[in-house]
């Protein structure tokens, strides 16, 4: 029992230890948002402000970085991006688990080996590309990317569509369903706790994306919340208090999206590492 209540305390201990190391460097970027730009010089990181309702940094940067235009930009991108990973993943690891066929391992051993192959290396051949297609400085162009870029995905779909049982494929066969109708009814909604894990994961990896909207969207009405905070920087001095607000302002979404879906999340990791 006394070992049971120590390795409490210890675990208790270790994360509280780790989730103050996670929140830490929020707490000199929210000083620095509400200092101005002779205080934030004149003090330390860790100073508080002397005035804790100076918002002046984030009306400056939600004005000058037009933050409200570059999250329409990259919500446009999240969404279609997401929704086209979802169809496109969920339907590929449905024809592979499902469906026998010629030629399957050759298809799932290709996906592995394309994972392994960096990507900057191939960033001219995709650079021509996009630009053959005239998609270069459109949305299309890093839909496109983001779209043609996600094995991972599809081995998350694949992994959880072994665990939904084959008979209830067969049930609903015998109902006279088709592939389409088991897919839509009964395999799309049981792959919830895997699509918000992909759309995380993914989501992320979107909203965070500096190089694709840099290169391949350059006109600054195409900007995303990434290439929005580049707006900061000059060739001599930047304006760190206003990106730190802005900065904050960022985090703000992606901390909302994930307590939303943490649940679903966490039963995705979970079952992954079972598996």
């Amino acid at each position: 029992m006394k070992n049971r209540n120590a390795f409490k305390v210890i675990l208790y201990l270790v994360l509280t230890v780790a989730s103050f190391a996670m929140v830490f460097p929020l707490i000199p970027l929210i000083f620095a948002s509400l200092k101005g730009a002779t205080e934030f010089n004149d003090t330390g990181p860790l100073t508080p402000p002397k005035n804790w309702f100076n918002f002046h940094n984030f009306a400056v940067a939600w004005t000058q970085g037009n933050l409200a235009h570059a999250f329409f930009n990259t919500g446009i991108l999240l969404s279609v991006s997401l929704v086209g990973t979802i169809l496109i993943g969920t339907m590929t690891a449905y024809a592979l688990d499902r469906f026998d066929f010629k030629g399957k391992k050759i298809i799932v051993w290709s996906f592995l080996i394309a994972t392994l192959v960096p990507g900057v290396t191939t960033q001219v051949a995709t650079f021509q590309i996009i630009n053959k297609l005239n998609l270069y400085n459109t949305r299309l162009s890093g839909i496109l990317l983001y779209l043609g870029t996600d094995i991972i995905s599809i081995y998350i779909f694949l992994q959880f569509m072994q665990s939904i049982p084959k008979a209830l494929d067969e049930a609903a066969r015998i109902d006279g369903a088709g592939h389409f109708t088991i897919y839509f009814r009964i395999i799309l909604p049981l792959l919830r706790p895997a699509i918000a894990t992909v759309i995380i994961i993914k989501g992320i990896a979107i909203y965070n994306d500096f190089y694709t909207p840099f290169l391949y969207m350059p006109d600054p009405n195409l900007g995303t919340v990434s290439t929005s905070l580049y707006r900061f920087i000059g060739p001599f001095s930047a304006s760190w208090q206003v990106i730190c607000a802005a900065t904050f302002l960022v985090i703000l979404p992606t901390l909302v999206v994930f307590l939303a879906l943490q649940k679903y999340i966490y039963k995705g990791l979970s079952t992954g590492a079972v598996k």
